[in-house]
């Protein structure tokens, strides 16, 4: 776990709370614990998941983002006086010479999968939150505001070393097994095993292929991550899965990762070993800042053009408000 430092200041990491105090207070701060994830149920109730009108901050009403539950076809009947239009069979009318006309029902239940990111570079803030708390906690939000319209809840926690998957199951008991398998990872406890940079991108790319055999179309997928590593192979999988599924695309970032800090020399450290980075070269502050601005970039125009939700969230901001904001829902 890394955390950045002025020399001379304090800290985020584990180091720097006392171990008689550290299991409660770094709670939301570079670990989250299952109580945590199970408390932030009251507040994903200002969460539409679901087909409705809700309020925008500054248009009126409109209808959520998200499909909710959908229409499945049920059979084809003569077409009667009143029936829309618009669902004609047309097939079916050439063939027998008489207007026959879709009926559709709706589905029962939709799968939401919360595809969740623990991977090393995950564990890093110097501002708010370690990403990895980030995360988990976007992601019990959803989870629970899933659970509140019925939906059937399933997910994919991964690390660089190890995939946890759980298919889509019904009710509150899948969810708490979900947030039981984030709050219990082994992450947390800041043994990550070492990976070769050239190797830091598998992880994620493995966990968007596996999801793909989980996802069923029609599911909305919520992804929670930094996107480090994201090749084009990992981008492919999300093509696919866009054009069967509505994807919440959750990018994950710290302020550091947009800008350097103030010219002078800091400290980086895990709490056990530290080196110090220096932040007065322009030309290095700049070619950072590109750098990051042009992921950025291309990722929502991957977002624009394959009609998948682009949700920035820092480790800064409350969670709660930063969904809120995507999702066009009044605070």
């Amino acid at each position: 776990m890394m955390s950045l430092l002025r020399q001379r200041k304090t800290p985020i990491n584990q180091a720097a709370v006392a171990p008689e105090t550290k299991s409660t207070a770094d709670d939301g701060i570079v670990r989250i614990g299952l109580p945590s994830l199970i408390a932030l149920r009251h507040s994903a109730e200002s969460l539409p998941l679901a087909a409705g009108r809700i309020l925008a901050p500054g248009s009126g009403n409109y209808r959520s983002p998200f499909k909710g539950r959908g229409m499945e076809f049920d059979e084809v009947r003569p077409y009667m006086q009143g029936d829309d239009a618009r669902t004609l069979d047309w097939r079916v009318t050439a063939r027998t010479g008489r207007p026959h006309t879709k009926l559709f029902r709706e589905e029962r239940e939709r799968a939401v999968l919360l595809w969740v990111d623990l991977r090393n570079p995950m564990f890093f803030a110097t501002q708010g939150a370690f990403k990895a708390v980030r995360a988990a906690q976007a992601a019990a939000l959803l989870g629970w505001s899933a659970v509140y319209q019925g939906d059937r809840i399933g997910g994919l926690v991964f690390s660089d070393t190890a995939h946890i998957e759980l298919r889509p199951k019904r009710g509150k008991a899948a969810l708490l097994h979900l947030l039981s398998q984030i709050a219990s990872h082994p992450n947390w406890q800041g043994r990550q095993q070492s990976v070769h940079p050239a190797d830091a991108g598998n992880g994620l790319n493995q966990a968007l292929a596996r999801l793909r055999r989980v996802a069923q179309p029609g599911s909305l997928i919520c992804l929670f991550s930094d996107f480090s590593g994201l090749n084009e192979q990992g981008i492919a999988h999300l093509v696919q899965l866009a054009r069967h599924c509505e994807i919440l695309f959750g990018a994950v970032n710290d302020p550091l990762d947009a800008d350097l800090p103030p010219p002078g020399t800091y400290r980086v450290g895990d709490g056990e070993k530290f080196l110090s980075v220096m932040t007065a070269d322009k030309t290095l502050r700049e070619r950072y800042r590109q750098r990051f601005l042009a992921q950025q970039t291309a990722l929502q125009q991957l977002c624009n053009h394959h009609r998948m939700r682009w949700l920035p969230l820092l480790t800064a901001d409350d969670p709660l408000r930063t969904l809120q904001r995507g999702l066009g829902v009044r605070a």
